[in-house]
């Protein structure tokens, strides 16, 4: 405290600004890529379910096929536009709060430095959608292929498990969790969802509507 009792302000040294920054940068970024692994996540295991369930009942491949592309293009449409909604709404709390804590003589517009930590929504929205295209792209290459109908189902399954398991690996990483445990947990989610589709489409189907 000085003499004349002020308080004595401790500026922050640059480093400390910088590692800060960096800090910011590195959390955004992390958040970033496991937004996309699992967007990616659930379109691999949306799609999969969706195909399955309609190789329950049906055998012809351009069933299948279309029926995964049906489900790709609504899924990404419906993610993008979620988390459209759902960033912008982030953005206008965060802009306004960034408006209340200014002080009174400052100017009324969200300076450019400040504009740049606020979430993108547009961004955020496309990432969405290709993170979720990109992992419903998997089970469609797998049985694109492939006519005889068992075989197209096992393959199916086979590289949707095997897809599972390097989202598992990634999702542990980015959260810094058991690689094990991670990927057990996305593996037998997805299983359970497909098989589940797959069961009751198979029970609507044996009924005559």
């Amino acid at each position: 405290m000085h003499a004349n009792g002020a308080a004595l302000v401790v500026q922050p040294k640059p480093n400390q600004v910088v590692d800060q920054e960096s800090n910011t940068n590195y959390t955004q970024r992390a958040q970033w890529l496991r937004a996309a692994v699992l967007g990616a996540n659930d379109g691999l295991v949306s799609v999969a379910s969706l195909m399955m369930g309609v190789g329950a009942v049906k055998h012809d491949i351009t069933a299948m096929v279309l029926a995964g592309f049906a489900g790709l293009v609504a899924g990404a449409c419906s993610m993008a536009i979620g988390e459209f909604v759902s960033v912008y709404t982030q953005y206008d709390i965060e802009k306004a709060q960034i408006k209340r804590e200014r002080e009174p003589n400052e100017e009324e517009e969200v300076a450019d430095h400040e504009r740049e930590k606020l979430p993108n929504p547009f961004q955020a929205a496309a990432a969405s959608a290709v993170a979720f295209s990109v992992g419903g792209v998997v089970p469609m290459l797998a049985a694109l292929f492939i006519r005889n109908h068992k075989v197209r189902m096992g393959v199916v399954a086979v590289a949707v498990s095997l897809a599972l398991l390097v989202f598992g690996i990634f999702g542990a990483i980015l959260g810094r969790t058991p690689v094990t445990r991670s990927c057990l947990r996305v593996l037998i989610g997805g299983w359970m969802a497909m098989a589940i589709t797959f069961g009751f489409t198979k029970l609507l189907g044996s009924v005559s509507l």
